[in-house]
C-alpha cells in the first residue's frame, strides 16, 4: 500500500512539473506585426549600449521576441539597416530596424532608438538638396554660413548639415584629407578642386553631375560648369561613400 501511495505521489509531482514546463514554454508574449518594408540601405552605429538585437519568431502577423545579441558587445561596429518593421506592443506602435553587422556575422531586429546614422554616411540626394538651398547666397571670404560662404566654407557647411560629416576648413586641407577620384570615376557629391597644382589648391566645389558643380565664388553660390576657362581643375576627392 505504501508503495502505491509513493507511486501516486511521484506521478503527481511529474504531472505538476510537466504542466509548469509547458506553461513556461508557451508563456512568451506574442506581438502583432503591423507592417514590414524595405528601406534604403544606410550605415548605422549604436546610440546606446543598453539595447538588444532580437530574432522575431513565429508565423506572421504574430511574433515573439528572442534575444540574439547584446549591443553592449558592439561598441564600434557598423551596421547596415535594410528593413523597418512596426510592431504593436502594449497598444503602442513601435519601430524596429533589421540590422546586420558589416562583417555579416551578426544580425537581428533592433529598436530604432538604439541606433543612429553613422556620421559621414548618407545619400547624395541629401548633399545635393542642402547645397541647392544655399544657391544665391553671398560670397564672403572666410565665411562658413549659414547666410554667407567662401568656397571651402560652403562644402564644409553642406557636408555637416547633410550627413553630419565634418570637413577640414580650407580647400587645400579638404583636398589632402580624402581619397582621390579621377575624372572618369568621379561621382555626384565628390569635391572638385582647382588651382595651379596639387600643392596649391585655391578653390573647391561640390560636383553635382553632368559636368557641373555648386560652388561659392565672387558671384555668390551658383551652379556652373567644372570645365571653364578661368579654372584649372586639379582633381577630385571623396569625403564619404554616398548612396
Amino acid at each position: 500500500m505504501k508503495n502505491i501511495i509513493k507511486l501516486f505521489a511521484l506521478l503527481s509531482m511529474f504531472i505538476g512539473i510537466t504542466a509548469i514546463s509547458n506553461t513556461e514554454a508557451h508563456a512568451a508574449t506574442k506581438y502583432r506585426v503591423v507592417s514590414t518594408k524595405n528601406v534604403t540601405t544606410k550605415s548605422y552605429i549604436r546610440s546606446s549600449a543598453k539595447g538588444n538585437m532580437y530574432n522575431l519568431n513565429g508565423k506572421l502577423p504574430y511574433v515573439t521576441f528572442k534575444t540574439a545579441h547584446y549591443l553592449k558587445n558592439f561598441p564600434r561596429t557598423t551596421f547596415k539597416v535594410t528593413k523597418s518593421r512596426i510592431v504593436l506592443k502594449n497598444g503602442v506602435r513601435t519601430q524596429y530596424f533589421y540590422a546586420t553587422s558589416s562583417n555579416g556575422l551578426y544580425s537581428g531586429w533592433v529598436w530604432h532608438g538604439y541606433l543612429k546614422v553613422k556620421p559621414g554616411t548618407g545619400t547624395y540626394n541629401k548633399i545635393y538638396t542642402n547645397a541647392r538651398k544655399q544657391l544665391g547666397k553671398r560670397y564672403v571670404y572666410g565665411a562658413v554660413g549659414p547666410n554667407r560662404f567662401d568656397c571651402s566654407g560652403l562644402s564644409k557647411y553642406v557636408y555637416k548639415k547633410a550627413i553630419n560629416k565634418t570637413l577640414p576648413r580650407t580647400a587645400q586641407s579638404q583636398y589632402n584629407s580624402y581619397k582621390k577620384a579621377s575624372t572618369s570615376s568621379r561621382k555626384q557629391g565628390d569635391l572638385v578642386f582647382f588651382g595651379s597644382s596639387k600643392k596649391n589648391i585655391s578653390h573647391v566645389g561640390i560636383y553635382v553631375g553632368s559636368g557641373k558643380m555648386i560652388d561659392a565664388q565672387n558671384r555668390g553660390v551658383i551652379t556652373e560648369k567644372v570645365a571653364s576657362p578661368w579654372w584649372h581643375c586639379v582633381g577630385y576627392s571623396r569625403p564619404a561613400n554616398l548612396n
